[in-house]
């Protein structure tokens, strides 16, 4: 009996393996690498941020002072009310500055005519206040709408640059050619709905404030209308 031994010839690869080199990028040159579409878009939102930023800093401050509450206040009010001393009442409101003592004044001012006057002059004044801390917060709601729409539009224009280019190259698609629109659709897209989450979350961390202080300035009201009523 024969064998036969078939001996297969071992055939190396003389092509040498690419090495890959990991590629880092900062975040400056995330933003930048958009291109000059990318780079508006990017800008436009950085602007956004900031002024979003800017209101939830100059809004809390605002609102923070407004629920600081004097307790000497109310009960000093009480005491002049008590001894019918209606200028010295009217002195302390206006050396006063917060929404209740402002609310406080014009219901004092009112003070000899009928309660529903006295209550109607109040709720005025309380709107005013209302309002005056409500300020800007509509262009808080605004960017944080407007900013992940911003992104999208970034998106498509990164696209359209992506198929112009693949488009230009015909059949010598390269990827480097199509990277820059690729960037400027995702980095965009990214920085929109940053900016829009920041500006949804800071706009509704506001308005929670302000109704904490609403319900201040009703109880406080409430307690002035009642001291009113037993004086009557």
């Amino acid at each position: 009996m024969k064998f036969i031994f078939l001996q297969t010839p071992i055939i190396t690869d003389s092509i040498n393996n690419p090495i890959v080199e990991e590629k880092t990028l900062s975040i400056m040159e995330l933003i930048s690498s958009g291109g000059l579409g990318g780079n508006i878009i990017m800008g436009t939102l950085g602007l956004l941020s900031i002024y979003a930023i800017y209101i939830l800093i100059e809004r809390f401050s605002t609102i923070k002072k407004a629920s600081v509450e004097d307790e000497s206040f109310l009960k000093s009010i009480k005491n002049f009310v008590e001894q019918k001393d209606i200028q010295a009442a009217k002195t302390l409101c206006k050396n006063t500055d917060n929404p209740v003592s402002r609310m406080i004044e014009k219901g004092i001012d009112r003070i000899d005519k009928p309660m529903t006057d006295i209550s109607a002059a109040i709720e005025n004044q309380g709107k005013l206040e209302v309002y005056k801390m409500e300020n800007n917060l509509a262009n808080l709601a605004t960017i944080a709408g407007a900013a992940p729409m911003i992104g999208f539009l970034g998106t498509v224009i990164g696209m359209i640059v992506a198929f112009h280019e693949m488009a230009s190259a015909g059949g010598n698609i390269d990827v480097e050619m199509l990277s820059k629109g690729i960037y400027t659709a995702m980095v965009t897209t990214v920085g929109g709905l940053v900016v829009g989450i920041i500006a949804y979350i800071a706009y509704n961390f506001l308005v929670s404030k302000i109704d904490k202080v609403i319900f201040q300035l009703e109880a406080r009201t409430t307690e002035f209308l009642d001291l009113l009523h037993l004086n009557e």
